[in-house]
């Protein structure tokens, strides 16, 4: 069985910083990639991050752009996500996504994250 967790998230003011950290585990064979989405109350989920095994390919969504940094540590099975000059448009309910070389998908159950002074 394979588990995805995330921890990381609170309340910060604007400008703010917050990391994410998504550590999967258990069954799961090669990590293909890790990836951030966010959801927030009334809208669709949407990508805010990912990086491939190699960590060498990554893509954010512009609206992070230079705000918002994704690594991962293949080891530890764990991605993080760095969130820096937070805006109280990133509150949302931010989940991990991993995938396997066989393009399989796991979700966490995602952390709260609330910018707001």
């Amino acid at each position: 069985q394979v588990r995805v967790v995330e921890s990381g998230g609170g309340l910060v003011q604007p400008g703010g910083s917050l990391r994410l950290s998504c550590a999967a585990s258990g069954n799961i064979f090669s990590i293909y990639a890790m990836g951030w989405y966010r959801q927030a109350p009334g809208k669709e989920r949407e990508m805010v991050a990912t990086l491939d095994s190699g960590g060498e390919t990554t893509n954010y969504a512009d609206s992070v752009k230079g705000r918002f940094t994704i690594s991962r540590d293949n080891a530890k099975k764990t991605a993080y996500l760095q969130m820096n000059s937070l805006k109280p448009e990133d509150t949302a309910v931010y989940y991990c996504r991993v995938t396997n070389i066989y393009n399989e998908n796991y979700w966490g159950r995602g952390t709260q994250v609330t910018v707001s002074s």
